[in-house]
């Protein structure tokens, strides 16, 4: 049977499971089991109060920086965009390809959009299916966007 862990060691045992979220991972860093790690865990009152402010947390950090990469993410979807609009891309690609790709630029466009602006983002989607169905050589999204500014 092995050593009690002190007071110190619990504590350690719990900030690294918040962090690492794995009772293994802790186990290996600690040079414990896993079970004595869940045992360490579970004997805290507070876990459950400081893993939801753990998770609160992280999720602030993950929006903070999401938002630093909004400009590069809007630059990589216009450039999707636009290979998607290139019609050989379109004349040659399988039916689910065009539904696949179709359905996740309305999935990404309308929970961008938000529904605030539903009317607006339904004539889009309504021109985007056209130019998927009938795309020309001579034609980009912004010809059918030209309706919606007068």
């Amino acid at each position: 049977m092995g050593a009690r862990l002190t007071d110190l060691q619990k504590k350690e045992i719990i900030a690294d499971y918040l962090e690492l979220g794995s009772y293994n991972a802790v186990a290996k860093k600690h040079g414990i089991s896993d079970k004595t790690v869940k045992a360490a865990v579970m004997s805290d009152p507070d876990f459950a109060k400081k893993a939801e402010e753990k998770k609160g947390e992280n999720a602030a950090d993950i929006l903070s920086y999401m938002e630093t990469k909004k400009n590069t993410v809007c630059k990589i979807i216009d450039a999707y965009l636009e290979a998607l609009l290139d019609p050989d891309k379109i004349k040659n690609a399988t039916p689910n390809q065009l539904t696949t790709a179709l359905g996740t630029v309305i999935d990404k466009f309308t929970a961008m959009k938000g529904a605030a602006d539903k009317n607006s983002t339904a004539e889009t989607m309504l021109s985007l299916a056209e130019l998927l169905r009938n795309p020309l050589p001579d034609r980009n999204i912004a010809d059918y966007e030209g309706d919606r500014d007068e």
